[in-house]
């Protein structure tokens, strides 16, 4: 099949059209992959920051295609059907699924091992294993994955714009709605308007949040926000992001401040701007050498401030990316704006540079030319 290879970490990635991918076993499905965006996740496994590869592997996991085939003991879905890939498919078994916690699921290991479940790929060339980027690998024709990996979508839905719900969107309005849980009226602090601090402010719109105060160096990026949800808009090369924070709440601080640009900084400016009691969620993926410093503990812990993680924005991808779906459908989610360019895959290479540069908010690659 036609993928999108990358042979060595920091270099461009090579476009070829001779890579094997086994049917699917017991279990699994097989997607034709129509179209993937490119999140910043990719990037990192590219450029090295996430640590080295192995050998070749195929990124790309945020897609949505067609069911090619289907694995024995599969009749959740048929040959035919529209679905979304999703990077952590649950096993609905595990210690974590059974206690309610799916994105911890074990098969979520594939992120970082770059393989399916059982240690396999199902990828190769000429003979060598081909790694399964980020344990989904979509810049390719085909994938093969667990059959809880391929949620079933309406066939009225674009795939093109699917595809940003597989990562960009269950990340950020699930780290509303499921990580941090907000009430309504609360107070929330974005730091970081990508792909997933947009979907941070839809999902604080959608959990009817009070104030939705949002920072980022970039003009463009803040003036779209405020058509999404945002009432507030700071330029933190220009502003005082903690201060603004703490005036707009009365000298209270934020309910719950949202790291989405990946930058450890920011991590620590969020533990600033909160309130006692507060929340900061680290949505972002800072460089593995990135940490953060807490300057007082005991202030820290005497004020009861909270600092949690958030993977796929705690999502039960079975549940949570049908009913996003539902919410677009209702246009109470606009997923289309987030896809601000397409190319085809031939283009992978300028499309990851326009990625690393900060140019779109995702970029839609189409697999079929």
């Amino acid at each position: 099949m036609r993928a999108a290879v990358l042979f060595e970490q920091g270099k461009p990635i090579e476009v070829v059209d001779d890579v094997d991918i086994i049917e699917p076993r017991a279990g699994e499905v097989r997607v034709d992959v129509k179209f993937c965006s490119l999140c910043h996740s990719d990037y990192s496994v590219l450029s090295g920051v996430m640590g080295q590869l192995p050998g070749p592997v195929i990124l790309g996991h945020e897609a949505a295609g067609i069911v090619e085939s289907v694995g024995d003991g599969v009749t959740h879905l048929s040959v035919g059907d529209h679905v979304v890939l999703t990077p952590v498919p649950p096993c609905g078994t595990c210690y974590y699924c059974q206690r309610g916690d799916h994105s911890l699921c074990i098969n979520g290991h594939s992120i970082g091992t770059n393989r399916l479940p059982d240690g396999q790929t199902g990828l190769s060339r000429n003979g060598e294993e081909v790694l399964k980027g980020i344990g989904v690998a979509a810049l390719a024709e085909q994938v093969v994955c667990p059959a809880t990996g391929a949620i079933k979508i309406p066939d009225d839905i674009p795939l093109d714009i699917a595809c940003v719900v597989g990562c960009a969107v269950q990340t950020g309005v699930g780290a509303v709605l499921n990580t941090a849980n907000i009430e309504p009226g609360a107070t929330v602090l974005v730091l970081g308007l990508g792909a997933i601090g947009m979907a941070v402010v839809q999902g604080a719109r959608l959990a009817a949040a009070g104030k939705i105060i949002v920072s980022d160096p970039l003009a463009d990026r803040r003036e779209l926000a405020l058509t999404l949800g945002a009432t507030h808009v700071l330029d933190p090369t220009a502003d005082d992001v903690v201060a603004i924070s703490m005036e707009q709440t009365d000298g209270i601080g934020i309910d719950y401040a949202f790291e989405t640009a990946g930058i450890a900084a920011l991590i620590e400016q969020g533990i600033q701007a909160t309130r006692a009691g507060g929340t900061t969620v680290c949505v972002g993926a800072p460089p593995l050498e990135q940490g953060i410093k807490l300057d007082n503990v005991v202030v820290f812990s005497s004020m009861e401030k909270k600092l949690c993680g958030c993977l796929l924005g705690s999502c039960n991808s079975t549940y949570d990316i049908p009913r996003m779906m539902t919410a677009y459908k209702n246009k109470t989610l606009d997923l289309a704006f987030m896809v601000s360019r397409r190319r085809p895959l031939s283009e992978i290479n300028e499309a990851f540079e326009d990625l690393h540069s900060g140019k779109e908010i995702r970029t839609v690659m189409s697999i079929e030319e």
